[in-house]
């Protein structure tokens, strides 16, 4: 089945690929024209003085922005296929610790209807600089049309909260639903063979079953549960409101929403979740009453966020000399070869571990995690390379990100130290195998194999049944690979197997209970990381850098070219069916695991139940 998938998939790339450098090669002289007429016209984005910096961010926040082709991204702006931007987090945080000290910049306005959904670790983290920005005597506004559950997260951060008065908001809570697929594969006649470790390593259920497994049902509850609870206290220390208000809220919503007059405008002032209710027109007089109008546009005098980045971050910046702390980007899932940085390739990270560990000025390294895992030879390769690293003297705290579960616990559990975020998604101590052979799916349409071999291993296909001594050794192989990982935990956490074995069986943990349990040393945000490694390799003065791939002089010439051409294209062009991007970015979430990990023996360390919405 996974092969068929994959198969399917590629055809269907490769076809919109080659319509994508159709649409490129019509268009792109007219693009270069525009891009180089415009790069002699342009001054530069300005700062204005006792302005507002607005914090319009618009996508996805991430560890790492992966480096796109430049020639798919300008298709894809060209054809309205847009993907939502990426948004490094360090970033954002760059651009708001510049702005404290900023004397031009008087007030910070947070503009977040655009931004996708975000977990809360990269959102608290987003919201302590805001706090930190905050003891400079400025001010933080947010002004929005609406706020999803994520997008209030980060508001709530604010001095004052506008909503439009015609607007709404939504706070649901956190669940975990997935789609189940047994009927169809039965009615296929596909036979799906499935070999794993851990009660709660549930991530083969879809396969297997039409519902949530009781003890899927239970494990995911608890981290769940642990999650809202920390997003809960955080809106109610923010807010000022009572212990527990919006688990109360939501147990009465259709008698407070009919109490409101059923508007939710007036049910999210009520309840003091916002400060004031106003029209697009009243938040920008609001505005201009503090900073001032602009104007050619005659709204309040600002700068965004990309147009800020630009001046502070330049895009062409000097290495800095001296000792350095390098960062090193494992997001997405762990497969194996070479990958893009959206996710984690085991030849692509161990590059990077490499580079940092023959670079003399890099004293100590941070590996970032935020991956539920994936392959499990990969994830031992990048493992192995951070040994090395050790060994050569180097010092390596891993810092947790979203998720660092399964396989993402694997690469970090050898680490000196180990930092995760409360609301970290940890754990998930498991492993699995899948196959699925199609021998009845064949037999329905009358396609039959048959032949001899030397044995009853000779010849194993996906189009026969699995040989009972096959699974076995599949089940034993499997079985040896969870005792590793369980020998790996103890041997690091210094705990025993016994009491790994424990705490482990799939089970997920969010990051301060992983404390609890000693899965992790501290909790914190990657500051924190970066402050022990240097403290580590005892420096007193050093710098920070992100360890990437080192781009030709040709490499940087095309990115910089072509991604101003992306944005031209961008600007010509009016995304009639907006939604539609979003709509694939979901179903490409669902269906990337399954085409993208390619472990060479089928055996994962991977966490599917490691998110929520």
């Amino acid at each position: 089945m996974l092969t068929m998938l994959r198969k399917v998939f590629s055809i269907l790339w490769q076809a919109i690929n080659g319509l994508r450098r159709l649409v490129m090669s019509l268009f792109v002289l007219f693009i270069l024209v525009l891009v180089i007429g415009s790069l002699g016209e342009a001054e530069g984005p300005k700062v204005p003085k006792d302005g507002a910096l607005l914090l319009n961010l618009d996508g996805v926040i991430v560890e790492k922005a992966k480096t796109k082709d430049p020639f798919e991204a300008f298709a894809k702006e060209l054809q309205g296929n847009k993907e939502p931007p990426e948004i490094q987090l360090s970033d954002v945080l760059d651009v708001i610790k510049n702005a404290k000290d900023d004397n031009r910049i008087k007030v910070l306005v947070l503009k977040l209807d655009d931004l996708w959904t975000s977990s809360p670790d990269k959102l608290m983290t987003i919201g302590d600089a805001i706090t930190d920005f905050k003891t400079s005597g400025k001010r933080v506004i947010a002004k929005g049309d609406y706020y999803t559950q994520a997008q209030y997260l980060l508001a709530a951060y604010a001095d004052t909260i506008y909503l439009n008065e015609d607007g709404f908001m939504s706070i649901d809570g956190y669940g975990r639903y997935r789609t189940y697929y047994k009927s169809l594969l039965d009615k296929l006649k596909v036979t799906t063979h499935v070999f794993r470790v851990g009660t709660f390593k549930s991530a083969v259920e879809p396969y297997i079953r039409d519902d949530m497994s009781e003890p899927a049902k239970e494990a995911n509850k608890v981290f769940l549960t642990a999650l809202w609870n920390q997003y809960q206290d955080k809106i109610v220390a923010l807010r000022h409101l009572k212990p527990g208000a919006l688990d109360a809220l939501l147990e009465n919503l259709p008698d407070r929403f009919e109490a409101a007059g059923a508007d939710f405008a007036q049910l999210a002032i009520k309840e003091g979740l916002v400060d004031k209710l106003a029209s697009r027109e009243d938040m920008d007089q609001a505005l201009i009453a503090l900073v001032g109008e602009d104007k050619d546009d005659h709204h309040y005098r600002r700068i965004n966020f990309d147009d800020y980045l630009s001046i502070i971050h330049p895009k062409l910046p000097m290495t800095p000399q001296g000792p350095k702390v390098g960062i090193v980007v494992a997001q997405g899932e762990i497969v194996d070869g070479e990958a893009p940085e959206n996710m984690s390739g085991g030849d692509s990270i161990v590059a990077l571990l490499r580079q940092a560990r023959l670079d003399k000025d890099i004293k100590a390294v941070v590996l970032r995690v935020d991956s539920p895992g994936g392959s499990a030879f990969a994830s031992e390769i990048i493992r192995k390379e951070l040994l090395a690293l050790k060994k050569s003297g180097k010092p390596v705290v891993a810092s947790m990100g979203t998720y660092a579960a399964s396989g993402g616990y694997w690469i970090s559990a050898s680490a000196d130290e180990i930092v995760a975020h409360p609301t970290t998604l940890t754990g998930s101590i498991g492993i699995f195998g899948m196959l699925a052979t199609f021998e009845n799916s064949l037999d329905a349409i009358g396609v039959h194999t048959d032949g001899v071999g030397t044995s009853e291993y000779a010849g194993t296909t996906l189009t026969r049944p699995l040989s009972d001594n096959l699974k076995r050794i599949i089940q034993a192989n499997v079985e040896k690979g969870y005792d590793r990982f369980l020998t790996l935990v103890a041997n690091s956490r210094h705990m025993t197997k016994e009491n790994v074995d424990k705490i482990a069986q799939g089970h997920i943990w969010i990051g301060a209970q992983a404390k609890e349990l000693g899965l992790v040393d501290k909790l914190g945000d990657m500051q924190l990381a970066i402050d022990d490694a240097a403290k580590l390799a005892k420096l007193d003065h050093y710098k920070v850098v992100q360890v990437r791939r080192k781009l030709s002089p040709k490499e940087e010439f095309i990115k910089a070219l072509f991604g101003d051409a992306a944005k031209v294209a961008s600007g010509l062009q009016t995304e009639q069916n907006p939604w539609l991007g979003k709509l694939m970015a979901v179903l490409d979430q669902q269906v990337k695991p399954l085409v993208d990990m390619q472990d060479p023996q089928g055996m994962y360390l991977y966490c599917r139940d490691c998110g929520f919405e």
